[in-house]
């Protein structure tokens, strides 16, 4: 296998678990947190950011870099890694949420999925065979399987067919980058139905994959539900292979979902709030627009140790927001992702020393 999993320690006290993940362009620690670099770039953000920040592994999209600017195009650079000059791990997600989330430009078949670019309208058919496809143009460390994303909330009807065929594209998608040298990840889904996750699991975990993605969590149910449910799914899945839970989350959410068995997290949440003013802290949320920072004189967060909070003020922070500049963009994307990578951190650290319990985060 080209990407392997190293299991080091488990919590007493939880499902936690602290491992290792081996792939073509290095290995990165788990539990782990990848920041989202949806367009070949984590926004605002360099590699030298990323790399000081002690981000390994990143995140990069299929569905977006498919349209623009051409994974034919992305080959001709050597890849990822070379053309955005990343040297650590990249995950790409095949786009099957992306392509959901057109709505009515979708349409779902045996074949595959049919969408109209949200960018000029062009037609484009996706089957699990060219998601492969792309991803192998990309140059990849792991691959993502293409599934079907489960909207919330769904019948019991709708969330088995979504997973039976989850299940039938992604053997085709097996099937299809047998002769790879990147890791390639299956897709559990099931909605909120504990039974169906557990037959897509039985399904799935035979098939010669080198992980596992929860997916079709975090949007919009409960969070008591999504915790179990996440903690349920990881007990069902291989204990030598990561797990990996989609698109989750807030800073608790990673905690509680840690605890509940979960290796590797992504969210466009630390990324996305930074452009919107709102930034993450130790002490809890701060929106810097406000008005009570006009003249704070204190740095973002005291136990930060990132550029932004040992150079700058709350004031300069939000005067650059009021003022539109992009400098101010990057210095809060540049907090928020160290705010994330340092929580992590901080829980590996803890799973190492047998203090996870003791580990709280602020409400955000």
């Amino acid at each position: 296998m080209s990407v392997t999993f190293d299991l080091l320690k488990t919590d007493p006290h939880s499902q936690a678990r602290l491992g290792q993940v081996h792939t073509p362009h290095g290995t990165f620690d788990t539990p782990v947190f990848m920041p989202i670099g949806t367009q070949a770039t984590v926004k605002t953000l360099r590699t030298s950011d990323l790399l000081t920040c002690g981000a390994r592994m990143i995140l990069g999209n299929a569905y977006h870099l498919y349209l623009r600017p051409g994974h034919e195009l992305v080959r001709q650079f050597g890849g990822l890694h070379t053309f955005m000059d990343w040297p650590g791990s990249i995950l790409t997600d095949s786009g099957g949420f992306q392509v959901m989330s057109l709505g009515p430009l979708v349409r779902v078949s045996e074949e595959g999925v049919r969408f109209q670019s949200h960018l000029d309208g062009s037609r484009h058919l996706i089957t699990p065979e060219r998601a492969m496809e792309i991803q192998i143009a990309l140059g990849s460390d792991i691959m993502m399987v293409l599934d079907e994303c489960t909207s919330y909330p769904a019948t019991y009807d709708t969330a088995r067919l979504s997973m039976e065929m989850t299940c039938r594209w992604a053997a085709r998608c097996q099937e299809t980058a047998q002769t790879r040298t990147t890791g390639l990840f299956a897709i559990v889904q099931g909605s909120m139905e504990k039974s169906l996750r557990d037959r897509c699991v039985e399904s799935l975990r035979d098939g010669g994959f080198d992980g596992y993605a929860i997916g079709g969590l975090g949007v919009g149910e409960p969070r008591d539900v999504m915790y179990d449910l996440a903690g349920h799914t990881a007990a069902q899945l291989p204990a030598h292979q990561p797990r990996y839970l989609m698109g989750v989350g807030k800073p608790h959410d990673l905690l509680a979902c840690v605890r509940a068995g979960v290796d590797m997290f992504d969210c466009v949440l630390p990324t996305r709030n930074a452009r919107n003013g709102f930034l993450f802290t130790s002490t809890g949320r701060v929106v810097i627009k406000n008005a009570q920072y006009r003249t704070d004189e204190r740095p973002l967060d005291a136990a930060c140790d990132c550029y932004t909070c040992q150079h700058h003020s709350r004031a300069y922070l939000r005067h650059l927001f009021i003022a539109g500049e992009i400098l101010g963009l990057h210095l809060n994307t540049l907090h928020n992702v160290t705010y994330y990578l340092r929580l992590m951190a901080q829980i590996r650290q803890a799973l190492h020393d047998g203090t996870l319990a003791d580990v709280t985060v602020p409400e955000f």
